[in-house]
């Protein structure tokens, strides 16, 4: 069985479909919810190096934090923004996902399914009606 860790937030649709994909591949993962438990300065930065983004890219736009300290300013360093990310995590753009066969900002929550090392074990039907997966574990589109 693989080790995976989702960066998780379960009032988030993308965040709970990606979760469900997850545990289709027979995988239950590590959870981390992440507005409670936050990353690590350390451990976000190799997240973000992971997945080959700037900082700026993993930054939620659309959220209170983001207008109020101005983080739309593109002088902004990475650092800053890292900054930010940590002192208000809601700023931490989401799921993230590890696993041995790589790390991604799973939006939409199929990216996952790029990074995924086990078969899809059956249908799946996103919450907002949208089939992914067939009956036979294959993805649709």
């Amino acid at each position: 069985m693989s080790e995976i860790t989702i960066y998780h937030n379960p009032q988030c649709g993308t965040s709970r479909n990606t979760l469900a994909l997850i545990r289709n591949s027979g995988v239950e993962p590590r959870v981390v919810l992440y507005l409670e438990n936050p990353p690590s300065r350390v451990e976000l930065s190799g997240l973000i190096t992971r997945m080959g983004i700037t900082a700026r890219e993993l930054l939620r736009t659309n959220t209170e934090p983001y207008e109020h300290l101005g983080l739309d300013n593109p002088a902004i360093s990475d650092d800053e923004l890292l900054d930010a990310m940590l002192a208000y995590p809601i700023l931490i753009n989401r799921p993230i996902v590890v696993t041995p066969n790589g790390t991604a900002l799973c939006r939409p929550s199929e990216r996952v399914l790029d990074i995924l090392p086990d078969a899809q074990r059956g249908e799946f039907t996103k919450e907002d009606g949208e089939k992914v997966i067939d009956k036979d574990g294959n993805r649709v589109n």
